[in-house]
């Protein structure tokens, strides 16, 4: 049986070909893709780096689908065909994919139709949890884009004051509707960071969260933090080596969080949490899903995604 998936044969070239169906090994389940949320961090794998080796899997780099259960392995207990699912790929991208069942988080009937790409959710959610936030805290988020407003919405949502700094004025006004106290421009990033050092009477900020992977933003990160704050790098930083001011990272004595997973289980840990909190109105993905794609799209969703043009947060795949 065959199925469509997208193939990444070149920088900025995508095909759709034909490709055979796996059959799911014993402990695993095979899924009919709905859709798969295209992420920031896949840019360099579409844009091309010298490291890239073309082209890539079939369906790769799609690793934010979620679909149905459409057959179980011989050893999966738990799940069975028709049931919704979110799941852990790197292939998603394609119509069908199979993945280890253990990767695999239900979707509730609340949920039923509506887009969620639950690795995505799952990062904001294990952001999150790291960060630590306490109600009446400053916090400051650097980059507002889709995890960087899911992250204002669960800031908000923990009665923390937040404070964005974010280079659109879309997004900026999106943290704003979110509920945040304070939305600034990154173009003088040092100016605007001094500005929310100012908006907490010269304290500082004690939960700043960094969500671009940018070498600005932590420079920015750094300048904002209060003594005895939590640093949490959550941007993918992948274009080259980074500097920091560890004079000041020292005197103030910061706690600085790596915020990347890389256990499975941590991630699917994060996919329940998004779940709950979608469920429970804590955030809202689908405020923040602004543009859909068909699979023959993929380079047009990723190109929009490089521009990022006014209206656009994040886009997805439907399949």
């Amino acid at each position: 049986m065959q199925q469509r998936a997208a193939i990444v044969g070149a920088p900025a070239t995508v095909s759709v070909e034909e490709r055979e169906i796996a059959a799911p090994k014993a402990n695993e389940l095979l899924i009919k893709v709905e859709g798969c949320g295209v992420c920031a961090s896949s840019l360099p794998d579409w844009q091309g780096r010298e490291w890239t080796k073309y082209p890539l899997p079939p369906g790769n780099p799609g690793h934010e689908p979620w679909g149905r259960v459409v057959e179980c392995g011989s050893e999966v207990g738990g799940f069975k065909p028709g049931q919704r699912v979110a799941f852990l790929t790197e292939n998603g991208f394609a119509d069908y994919d199979c993945t280890d069942a253990s990767q695999a988080v239900l979707l509730p009937d609340e949920l039923e139709g509506r887009p969620f790409p639950g690795e995505a959710i799952g990062c904001a959610m294990n952001i999150f949890r790291r960060a630590d936030i306490q109600a009446g805290q400053d916090v400051a988020i650097v980059g507002a884009g889709f995890l960087g407003l899911l992250l204002v919405q669960l800031a908000v949502g923990a009665g923390a004051n937040v404070h964005v700094l974010s280079r659109r004025q879309f997004a900026r006004d999106k943290a704003l509707e979110f509920g945040a106290t304070t939305a600034l421009d990154t173009e003088d990033w040092w100016g605007n960071a001094c500005k929310i050092v100012e908006k907490t009477n010269g304290v500082g900020c004690q939960r700043v969260i960094e969500v671009t992977g940018l070498q600005f933003a932590l420079d920015t990160a750094t300048e904002m933090i209060a003594e005895y704050g939590k640093l949490i790098i959550a941007g993918f930083h992948q274009d080259g080596l980074r500097q920091v001011n560890m004079q000041t990272w020292n005197w103030r004595a910061i706690d600085v969080i790596n915020a990347h997973e890389r256990a499975p289980e941590r991630y699917v840990e994060g996919m329940r949490a998004g779940i709950k909190a979608t469920l429970g109105g804590r955030i809202s993905p689908e405020s923040v899903l602004t543009h859909k794609f068909s699979l023959a799209e993929v380079d047009k969703a990723f190109s929009m995604m490089e521009e990022r043009p006014d209206g656009f947060i994040k886009g997805w795949i439907e399949l």
